[in-house]
């Protein structure tokens, strides 16, 4: 007889354990409702882990949306905590120190229980509701009924709403379904293909390679629009070709045992050219490492309330449903990727500005309690072709982990979440508490009792005053290339000490009655208009700051709140890496004045802070607007 599936109850479920899901459930947990997280593989991740070893590009466009002119689109909240973290703790760019820092956050998370090496195999359903995923953990042969009033479908092919009868699409569109002005004329059930990756290393010797004879052939000729390996030029074959790609023109998830073998060819075959065909300068170049897992683009995207089109993505359109947004260039492959010889690998048209992404895009009709989130979620062929890059796939997943915390708090149904406007106002507040960007929306929380201080400074530029710490935006994006002209709110949102005066610097909040204080919320600034991610690249990374903090956070600080005649120090913290510091008191403390003191940044002549929040009360949600009800 078979062991008994263990019942797990809890508030989110959440299937698939990429870079979405991880965030999804993050999310989801630091909005104090109960969640598991389930993940088919030994690693967190997705095409961003040790298993594939894609690097997570976003809306930044790796640093080309506005870099010299200082726009800062690159995306914060759990996406930026995760690069920050992995920036400072892997100097060496190891594809597993990725795999821990996601698996470390995940564990240390109150209220969030990892599965790793477990399937959704199946639902129960009562009605139209998702009452019971159905999991299976091969490495160990438990099997577990996984019970809860929300269902967060991350897996990127779509396991668990389809086994649900969620309807999604596969494929291209033709041009009149949606009238976008880029699709073929007819649709087609054809998609992106899947890469796969190597490494190599160069050694002090000539290092010989013969290829297996079942590994494809090419020549210069076939590889004529693919750039690699240069005579003369001794670097850059330390991270395997993108273009690797193949099987678009099958079934992504039918057929992926049969797309890796042919990819296994196509990369070894790749190889031999550049080790045995030609001068490509790589006679002590080895292979170090090789992916067995495809890094899959696109297979599964499911139906919305709304689809979102091309139209959408260029036009930038305001949805006030916004959870998450984008930027990343409408970037389209060939389906049959290598054998498209006469083909470039990709396409890449320029998104102008950035645009929403839609709550409404991430829950289903069909299925009221299912969101998704994710290279899964609403979208066209040529919509997701800019929204299926990892970096965007985790700011979607923490918008869609936060709506799904509200609904499974609050005992409603994401899809009626994504109609409600008092619903999505508190959503999105709490997005923005979190450090997330929604373009357009601001800080409007009125339990932050920083709203209501004034704003004193020991010295500040000009354009970088002390009051814009309540600005209620915590980034510049208002230039070419950000959020688009009539949603952008011009200056930079910082406080700035001024350079000459140096540091230790101090930004002082004044309230002209004292005020309980429970949480203070600090955002600095960590240089969101230059790229930051892991990457094998060299190239690439020379592009960024890489293996310490970012020179223009805050490194040591303390905290002290006037409470009666003195001063008392709340925090006190050094070498600091992060973007977002909270600080919850051990008990709440009374004090007319809050005074932040910063002595010292990772390489900046002066202090620069976004954003400080001021909290008397340890609420999981926003419950009033300033000025009055949302």
């Amino acid at each position: 007889m078979g062991t008994k599936a263990e019942e797990v109850d809890v508030d989110v479920v959440v299937a698939g354990g990429g870079v979405a899901g991880v965030a999804c459930a993050l999310a989801a947990a630091r909005c104090g409702v109960r969640v598991v997280l389930v993940q088919d593989r030994p690693v967190l991740g997705g095409n961003a882990s040790s298993e594939v070893r894609m690097h997570m590009v976003g809306a930044d466009a790796s640093g080309g949306r506005g870099l010299e002119l200082a726009t800062e689109a690159r995306e914060g909240g759990l996406i930026e905590e995760i690069r920050l973290a992995t920036c400072v703790a892997n100097p060496q760019r190891s594809a597993s120190v990725l795999d821990l820092v996601l698996y470390d956050m995940c564990r240390r998370q109150a209220g969030l229980r990892l599965l790793l090496n477990t399937a959704v195999t199946g639902v129960e359903r009562v009605g139209e509701r998702i009452a019971v995923a159905l999991a299976h953990r091969s490495s160990t042969g438990h099997s577990f009924c996984l019970r809860a009033p929300v269902f967060v479908d991350c897996t990127g092919d779509g396991a668990l709403g389809a086994a649900a009868g969620a309807r999604f699409r596969q494929g291209r569109e033709g041009r009149d379904e949606f009238g976008e002005v880029s699709a073929l004329p007819q649709k087609d059930h054809r998609t992106l293909g899947s890469s796969l990756l190597f490494m190599a290393r160069r050694h002090d010797q000539p290092m010989p390679f013969r290829a297996p004879s079942w590994a494809r052939h090419f020549s210069d000729e076939d590889l004529r629009l693919r750039p690699h390996a240069t005579a003369g030029v001794d670097r850059g074959l330390e991270y395997g070709y993108w273009w690797c790609e193949w099987g678009g023109h099958l079934d992504t998830i039918a057929d992926n045992e049969a797309i890796r073998d042919e990819l296994l060819a196509v990369l070894l075959g790749v190889w031999d050219h550049i080790k045995n065909h030609g001068d490509h300068g790589a006679s002590h170049w080895a292979l170090d490492w090789f992916g067995f897992l495809p890094g899959k683009r696109e297979s599964r995207r499911f139906v919305g309330r709304h689809v979102l089109t091309e139209t959408d993505v260029m036009g930038s359109r305001a949805f006030d449903d916004a959870i998450a947004y984008g930027g990343w260039p409408i970037d389209t492959h060939p389906p049959t990727g290598v054998d498209a010889a006469g083909e470039p690998p990709c396409r890449q048209v320029p998104v102008p500005w950035l645009y929403d992404i839609p709550l409404s895009a991430c829950v289903s009709p069909d299925v009221p309690n299912l969101l998704f989130a994710g290279r899964n979620l609403s979208a066209t062929h040529l919509a997701f072709a800019s929204t299926r890059v990892m970096a965007t796939c985790a700011a979607v997943g923490q918008g869609v982990g936060t709506a799904a915390a509200y609904a499974a708090r609050h005992g409603c149904r994401p899809f009626d979440v994504a109609g409600d406007p008092r619903a999505l106002w508190v959503v999105q507040q709490r997005l923005l508490r979190d450090d997330a960007y929604l373009i357009g929306v601001r800080h409007e929380d009125g339990d932050d009792l920083a709203l209501a201080a004034s704003c004193a400074a020991s010295s500040q530029q000009v354009g970088g005053e002390a009051d814009l710490v309540r600005s209620g935006q915590t980034r510049a994006v208002h230039g070419p290339g950000g959020a688009p002209p009539d949603r952008a709110v011009a200056g930079r949102h910082r406080w700035q000490s001024d350079p000459a005066a140096g540091l230790p610097a101090w930004i002082e909040l004044d309230w002209p009655a004292p005020v309980t204080v429970a949480q203070v919320r600090l955002v600095f600034d960590t240089g969101l208009s230059r790229p930051l991610t892991l990457t094998h690249s060299d190239a690439y990374a020379e592009r960024m700051i890489w293996g310490r903090p970012q020179p223009e956070t805050v490194a040591d600080y303390w905290l002290e709140g006037r409470v009666g005649s003195a001063w008392q120090v709340l925090a006190k913290v050094d070498g600091n890496c992060q973007r977002l510091c909270v600080h919850t008191l051990d008990a709440p403390v009374t004090v007319t004045r809050l005074r932040l003191t910063v002595t010292a940044t990772h390489g900046l002549d002066h202090a620069r802070v976004g954003e400080i929040r001021v909290y008397g009360h340890l609420r999981d949600w926003p419950v009033s607007c300033q000025g009055g009800t949302p």
